[in-house]
Formats: structure tokens, sequence, C-alpha cells
């Protein structure tokens, strides 16, 4: 029986780690972690921000995921937005889930990516 989510793997085109490093470290916060050495002959990279992983895996015919997404819970999600912003990233509010706020962001290779926390009353 599943007892929690290991880590969620978006697809990245070849070439992209760079700009993946860049943006999931400086503009997110999150901090890369090494993959083992059989996997990181794979190229892609993965990174972590407290239990939360995001695994980016190189995909030859590389498509971004317009819909599908990670979730990520955040706290002061305000200045967690205004973060993205001041570091060149798009912040798209949605209102539409009742009981939190939440907005939408790209990562450099066009992978949507959903950040959220609980706003009171109705929060799940």
């Amino acid at each position: 029986m599943p007892a929690a989510v290991d880590h969620v793997q978006l697809a990245a085109p070849l070439g992209s780690e760079g700009a993946l490093r860049a943006y999931y470290t400086d503009v997110l916060g999150m901090t890369e972690i090494p993959k083992p050495p059989v996997l990181a002959a794979r190229g892609g990279c993965w990174f972590e921000a407290g239990s939360v992983q995001l695994h980016l895996g190189i995909e030859a015919d590389f498509r971004p995921s317009k819909k599908a997404h990670p979730g990520l819970r955040v706290t002061e999600i305000e200045a967690y937005a205004a973060r993205l912003e001041e570091r060149g990233a798009k912040v798209v509010w949605d209102d539409n889930l009742p009981g939190h706020r939440r907005f939408y962001s790209e990562d450099p290779v066009g992978n949507r990516l959903e950040f959220l926390e609980p706003s009171g009353t109705g929060a799940v």
C-alpha cells in the first residue's frame, strides 16, 4: 500500500541541464542532489527542498507537459511568487481552488508547475 510520494519526475530536452540547475536552485531555491552514477550517465538532474524531490530526466522527443504538473505546497506564497517574478519567472495566479492561494509558473523548458498554500476554511 502506498505511504507517500517519493518524488515526481519531469522530462527535459537534451542539453538543458544548465538552465534547469539555474532555475530550480536560483529561482525556486531548491538544492541539487547527486544522482547515482549509473543514472547520472543518462543526463538530467535531481533537486530537493525539505521532503520534496523533483527529478528532471532527459527525453529524446521532449515536449513540455502543459496540463500534467506537480503541485508544490509553499509557505508565504505572496513572498514566494515575488521571488520568482524578481528572478524572471512568469507567475499566473488562479483562484479556482477553494481554500487555497495558488499560482502557476513554468520551468525553462516549459514544464508547468503549480504552487499552493492553504488559506483557511475549506483548505485541505
